[in-house]
């Protein structure tokens, strides 16, 4: 459907707020998006984007403009695949985001299966600590760990990610293996701090107690604000770590990392999958979600 393409390019800078960041995600030229741009907007004689030397802002007219197309465009992504079956080969390009560890240790070991089935799709995996904006930067749908607190989002429940407790066979030579909670204090355990701003009050160390989760503080070495990092602490003896199962499983099967405490476990971490707009979903989007949740359900519960 070549003649949706005025309407994808302009779509994709409103919602990136940029011409060069839209025209990358779409694989063309930034004069070549600049330029459909304008003759659509000479097409129907109104004024969609303010333009500025730093930024592209909707007019209202833009606003109105936009959510009639993005609807359009959804309607004839159903009406294209309408007819296709199941076992269609999928194509194009899916732009994700999920934590670092999900990508490492569950997703990306199982991506070449999905792409040898169907080698005309493209991944682009982004995976960081930091919550990204799924409209402005042009993500397709992100995998979230912990509350989804914008209700303008549509989150889709996966699971409960199991997370367990650990520590490095060195670190343990050390400091010894804790039994109890009453152990991290008298045995003098310290815990690697994961924060995710420098600067704000460190977590401690979370437990069950009772019908909910209580935390007692620990002192700790270092501080880290990146999730790989703060498995790599634990590894290197800095201090006891909480983490998730999928994550940390390879590292206790080697021998790298012990679990300790299990009858102490912390609080399961609620997974979603989010996306922008429901009803926008191609076919391949839809096809990697259902197919990334069943990559994760062994690690969910």
């Amino acid at each position: 459907m070549k003649n949706l393409e005025p309407l994808i390019i302009f779509a994709r800078v409103a919602e990136m707020k940029s011409f060069t960041q839209a025209a990358e995600s779409l694989g063309i030229q930034k004069g070549r998006a600049s330029l459909v741009v304008r003759e659509l907007e000479e097409e129907i004689g109104a004024t969609l984007l303010h333009r500025t030397t730093r930024t592209v802002q909707l007019t209202e007219d833009g606003r109105v403009f936009y959510s009639r197309a993005r609807d359009f465009l959804s309607e004839a992504e159903e009406l294209k695949s309408m007819f296709s079956h199941g076992d269609q080969s999928l194509r194009g390009r899916i732009r994700v985001d999920m934590p670092a560890v999900l990508a490492q240790s569950v997703v990306i070991p199982a991506l070449p299966q999905l792409l040898e089935a169907h080698p005309e799709l493209e991944i682009e995996l982004s995976s960081t600590d930091r919550r990204v904006d799924l409209v402005q930067e042009g993500f397709d749908c992100v995998v979230r760990l912990g509350p989804v607190v914008d209700e303008t989002l549509i989150a889709r429940p996966l699971g409960h990610l199991r997370m367990i407790n650990a520590a490095s066979p060195r670190y343990l030579d050390r400091f010894g293996v804790p039994q109890t909670i009453d152990d991290l204090l008298s045995q003098g355990h310290r815990m690697v701090h994961y924060m995710r701003n420098f600067g704000s009050k460190p977590d401690g160390w979370e437990y069950p107690a009772g019908d909910g989760y209580h935390s007692v503080m620990l002192p700790g070495t270092i501080r880290v604000n990146s999730v790989p990092a703060y498995h790599e602490a634990g590894l290197a003896g800095l201090g006891l770590i909480q983490g998730g199962y999928s994550s940390l499983l390879p590292h206790i099967k080697s021998g790298a990392l012990v679990e300790v405490l299990p009858q102490f476990r912390p609080a399961p971490l609620t997974a979603f999958f989010v996306v922008a707009h429901r009803r926008n979903l191609s076919q391949r989007v839809r096809a990697f979600m259902n197919w990334t949740e069943e990559m994760l359900k062994p690690y969910f519960d």
